[in-house]
């Protein structure tokens, strides 16, 4: 959640710092704002182009800090958009995340008389920092933050130190990037790429201070802190349209480069067998565990639920899944043998890293899937896989998540050879995933079709989404996915459970979308839309093969392209992802930045 930018150095930093919060907007667009020495503070509510329309006046300052808001503590107003400043309005301070005793801490600086103008826990801190500033802006940050409790992610400035920026780390992602005219921090690597590629992932407990030639960082208690650099792979080209009219349409469209990239140098054909380099080094630990235990939030808990139907079938393997925002709080019980899989697209997600942290202080294995090199989660785990998926900067997760289930394919191939999975098996379910990028070139091919189907049902303000097996998940995702851009209101659940209590809803004004690929499971789902036809329910059933025995229980059907089971959910996913775009665009919604959603969740 929000996004913060920072820059020190020979350039003008304004275009910078502008530039940095549009490529930002998709962490919170509630409201913005920019500091820069010399030149004063300038906010506007809402997306980055209204900070434009009032910073008009050309600054030549070479230093600042903004700020991309999503709220959390106050309205979006623009008394409460960031930056924030202390009593003598010579401290400014970015900041991403929530101090949990922000409370307690405003009534102390009452009591000394210390004024508020916002409503933010943000102010509060920047206040707290005033209280302690002598001269040495490091010192007050690092006095301030022994005080605080919650999560962090901060850039603070003073005014008569323009060359010199602080930056602390704790929850909330922050990455230090390293130019040849200047030095940089940011919440993403990806508002750096057009200047540098090379960054420092800041760690918790980190304090850095940037000057336009060096840098610095040590931990709270002021010892030093060494930090590898990386450099980072994606291209500024990867965070631009490309002439698509939204981002989630682009990396929609990404999808067969995604998978030909996450699935590239790692499958076997011949030996029916993958290479996942990340864990190799504990594969007898995989093919003895008892027990996998996945979590996830939101997207990537339903791609950790597809997981579970899939370690389970062809990998012999028990799977338990929490979501991560509950797991952290619920008792649990480690057991021998067990492992736990975390999967995440930033690599940040709050409730998950907690959930990590609490099964590393239980001694069991930790894993991850994250797409972000570096990440919190990916430096937390004992081994994992990285999807490879670039970068994704709409709200709702589109090739991340294919990605998600392109890697859990592969694990529980790695894991099944291991376990029994026969080599012909294996050979059978690599081929359909070296396939699988030529399946969804077909599959966008469908677009006309699936944006017709859209353009008829986008009035509704109820849908339903339906499927078995390997595809109740995907139930769950797609309805996820027209909730997040359209703001129809949508339910996911398995087939069998309809006459369990949803099909109470179903009437002539609430829509079905049946997945119902030819499989195992497909003759039981065609008595489920059977019993949605007998409701009067229009129903868009979305399949394998046009099949006669469907007769008129549809009235839509799309036939996408038929593959192995364990990758047939991808393709599916796809058509979702395409037909949720659709209706959101045709209700006339900004479907990459959907209200009150922000991309990375760094807050709990």
């Amino acid at each position: 959640m929000c996004g913060i930018i920072g820059y020190v150095g020979s350039r003008s930093a304004q275009p910078i710092l502008l530039d940095g919060l549009r490529i930002l907007e998709y962490r919170g667009y509630d409201s913005a704002g920019i500091f820069i020495p010399g030149s004063g503070v300038c906010k506007a509510v809402g997306p980055i182009d209204e900070l434009v329309k009032v910073c008009t006046d050309t600054s030549t300052g070479t230093s600042g800090i903004a700020h991309t808001r999503w709220a959390t503590h106050g309205q979006p107003t623009e008394a409460n958009a960031h930056p924030h400043h202390d009593m003598s309005e010579t401290l400014w301070l970015v900041h991403n995340g929530i101090i949990e005793n922000h409370q307690e801490i405003k009534e102390g600086l009452r009591a000394r008389g210390v004024t508020f103008y916002s409503d933010t826990d943000t102010e509060v801190l920047v206040k707290l920092i005033g209280t302690f500033h002598q001269g040495n802006l490091r010192q007050a940050v690092q006095a301030a933050l022994q005080v605080v409790r919650g999560a962090y992610g901060l850039a603070v400035m003073y005014e008569r130190d323009p060359n010199t920026i602080v930056a602390a780390r704790l929850g909330s992602p922050l990455v230090l990037g390293l130019g040849n005219d200047g030095n940089f921090v940011s919440s993403d690597p990806s508002a750096l790429l057009a200047h540098t590629k090379d960054v420092i992932y800041l760690e918790d407990g980190d304090i850095a201070v940037l000057t336009n030639d060096s840098y610095e960082i040590i931990s709270q208690r002021g010892a030093p802190a060494k930090r590898v650099s990386t450099t980072v792979d994606w291209s500024v080209e990867q965070v631009q349209k490309d002439g698509y009219p939204h981002f989630m349409l682009k990396e929609t469209h990404e999808a067969p480069e995604v998978i030909t990239n996450t699935a590239r140098g790692r499958l076997l054909p011949e030996a029916g067998n993958v290479k996942l380099g990340g864990l190799e080094p504990i594969l007898d630990r995989l093919s003895n565990l008892r027990r996998l235990h996945v979590i996830g939030c939101g997207s990537a808990y339903y791609a950790g639920l597809v997981g579970k139907y899939i370690l389970e079938e062809y990998a012999d393997l028990p799977v338990e899944i929490d979501l991560a925002s509950e797991y952290r709080y619920k008792r649990t019980y480690p057991e021998k043998h067990s492992a736990i899989l975390a999967i995440s697209q930033s690599g940040e997600t709050a409730d998950t890293l907690a959930s990590l942290q609490k099964a590393k202080q239980q001694n069991l294995l930790t894993l991850g899937v994250v797409n972000v090199v570096g990440s919190a989660i990916a430096r937390e785990t004992h081994a994992g896989v990285y999807n490879h998926a670039g970068p994704e900067i709409a709200v709702a997760s589109t090739k991340a998540f294919l990605s998600q289930l392109t890697v859990l394919a592969l694990i529980a191939v790695l894991i099944g050879r291991q376990r029994g999975l026969s080599r012909t098996d294996g050979q059978d379910i690599i081929r359909a995933i070296g396939d699988l990028p030529n399946l969804l070139r077909t599959t966008l091919g469908l677009e006309d079709q699936i944006k017709e189907i859209a353009t008829r049902y986008h009035t509704y303000e109820h849908m339903m989404f339906i499927g078995r097996k390997f595809h109740t998940p995907i139930a769950y995702e797609g309805a996820l996915k027209v909730k997040e851009v359209s703001y129809i209101h949508a339910e996911g659940y398995a087939g069998g459970e309809l006459k369990h209590g949803p099909i109470a809803l179903l009437d002539a004004d609430f829509p079905v979308v049946a997945l119902a690929p030819y499989d195992d499971v497909f003759p039981k789902m065609l008595a489920n839309i059977e019993e949605v036809r007998a409701r009067q329910a229009p129903t868009i059933v979305i399949t394998t093969a046009d099949a006669p025995e469907m007769g008129t229980l549809t009235s839509d059907t799309l036939v996408m392209p038929q593959t192995h089971p364990i990758v047939q959910p991808i393709v599916t996913t796809l058509v979702l992802q395409l037909l949720a775009y659709h209706i959101g665009v045709a209700r006339g919604h900004n479907v990459d930045r959907p209200r009150n959603l922000a991309k990375s969740v760094t807050v709990e």
